[in-house]
Formats: structure tokens, sequence, C-alpha cells
């Protein structure tokens, strides 16, 4: 039996998130199109007759300007000392720019997989030219896949398994996410918040279960300004109402999800009211 940690590294938007879902068969980490979607550690679990890998989601790495930004870089970069092998996940359907270097400059390249994913989107030409240019960077290995249609996603595992160090298994067969059920609420909340909203609002809200007395929760969304809080909530409560019914869908029958709007102002400026959220 072979056990051990991989983990996702890259910039925003790569398809990180929609990856480890695809391995683990299962929605293990919220989606959306917004860069910087996931902020925390999210593992992932799956357990074969020869191996159990626990992978782990990590923020998108980017150009810090908020104490929330700085936060979510230190966890990424925290979560490429403490795994067995680290997977540089690159889109392939943007050139491989500034950010893709800058982050390949933080890690040991020559130990690390370099997964080119979106290839169900990026031309033969466009796939062939990453490569090339991917090369450059002396990474141990190469794989293009697509998270979105599992091409090639079955020889990445295959190659992760077979690099796994020989150990027992960590969790039971059949767990598949490490994320605590609260927490994994508050997201299912943010998510929907992610895909009813443009521009800046998305990252003024966070969200946090405050009360759980199944099968009652309530779940409070933070925004920094009063003016956010009236957008949030909606005419006559109506996006509350939509957000509450779609994760509702999504928990167990017989939940009550309970939704309030509270206004912590520059929340993502202020260090300790990063860390009071939990990022």
């Amino acid at each position: 039996m072979r056990t051990g940690f991989v983990s996702f590294v890259g910039r925003p938007n790569v398809g990180k998130s929609t990856l480890l879902n695809a391995i683990c068969g299962r929605k293990v980490s919220i989606v959306s199109d917004k860069p910087q979607t996931t902020r925390r550690q999210v593992r992932g679990v799956i357990t074969r007759d020869d191996a159990q890998i626990i992978f782990v989601d990590t923020p998108g790495l980017h150009k810090a300007v908020t104490a929330l930004g700085r936060s979510v870089n230190s966890t990424a970069l925290e979560m490429t000392r403490d795994v067995d092998i680290v997977c540089m996940v690159v889109d392939a359907t943007q050139p491989v720019g500034k950010g893709d270097k800058w982050v390949s400059e933080q890690l040991s390249m020559p130990s690390v997989v370099v997964v080119l994913n979106k290839i169900d989107r990026a031309s033969p030409q466009q796939i062939m030219k990453q490569l090339q240019t991917l090369s450059a960077m002396g990474a141990a290995e190469y794989f293009p896949i697509s998270a979105k249609t599992n091409a090639g996603v079955d020889v990445l595992v295959n190659y992760l398994a077979s690099r796994m160090p020989e150990g027992e298994m960590l969790y039971p067969p059949t767990t598949t996410s490490e994320t605590p059920e609260e927490l994994w609420i508050a997201e299912l909340v943010r998510e929907q918040l992610l895909a009813m909203f443009d521009d800046e609002l998305p990252y003024s809200i966070a969200t946090r279960v405050t009360e759980w007395e199944w099968p009652r929760v309530r779940c409070e969304i933070v925004v920094e300004r009063e003016s956010q809080k009236g957008m949030v909530i909606g005419k006559n409560g109506s996006i509350l109402k939509e957000v509450g019914t779609k994760v509702r869908s999504q928990m167990p029958e017989g939940a009550f999800l309970e939704l309030f709007v509270v206004v912590d102002k520059d929340w993502q400026q202020r260090p300790d009211r990063v860390e009071r959220l939990g990022y």
C-alpha cells in the first residue's frame, strides 16, 4: 500500500478545484469563474487497491494587495513544503506568463509535476507550444489533461499513485473529503453568491456558520460596506431566498438554513478580521 499527499498550486482560475473534484468523483471544492474562489486548503481523498492519495487544493497564487490576499498566498505556499508531490497546474488556453513563471520560482521544479489543464479548449498547436515553453522550467514530468472531460486524468493519477511512499491508509476507504460540514455549508453559500455577482463584490464577501443545532444551521454572510448589504439581501430578500434554496438542495433532507448579512468594515484589509474569519 502506498499513501501520501499531493498539492495543486498555480495561478487563479487554472482549474485546480475542478481537477480535485474530477479526481475524487464528487464535489469537494467549490468552483466558480471568479479568481481566488478557493481561500483555504481543501483536501480530497481517493483510495484504490494499491494507494491512498490525499489531494490538497490551494488558493490561486497572485499579486496580493490585501491582508486576505497575503494570507491565502501564504496558505498556498505552505502546502508546497509538507507534501510528497507538488503539481503545478497551468491553463492550456492562456500563454505561459509572468504569473506562471513567478509560481515556478517558488517551487523546487526538478521534483514538480506540471499539469497542463483545459486541453479540451485548446488547439493541438496551442498545447504543443505550451508544453515546449513549460519544458524550460525543468519539471520532473508533464501531463496534458482536461479536468472537465477527464481526458488524461487517469494517467496523471496512476503516475501520482506510483510515486507515493509506502505506508498505511490515513483515512477510512470511504472518505472523500476532510472539510468539516459547517465549513462546507459556508462555502456552498459563498459559491452561490460568487455566481450571482460581478466586479468587486464577490471579493468583499465571507461566509461562516455561527450556529449548528441540526437540522437548524445559521450562516452569516459578511460584507465590507453597508451598501453591499442591500445588494446581497436583494429586493424583498430575493437574493437570500435564491441562495438558500440552492444550498439546501445540496444539504441533507430536512435541513433548515438561516442566512444573515452583517457588515464588518474593510475586513479584507485587516489581518485580525481575516484571521477571525478563518483565512
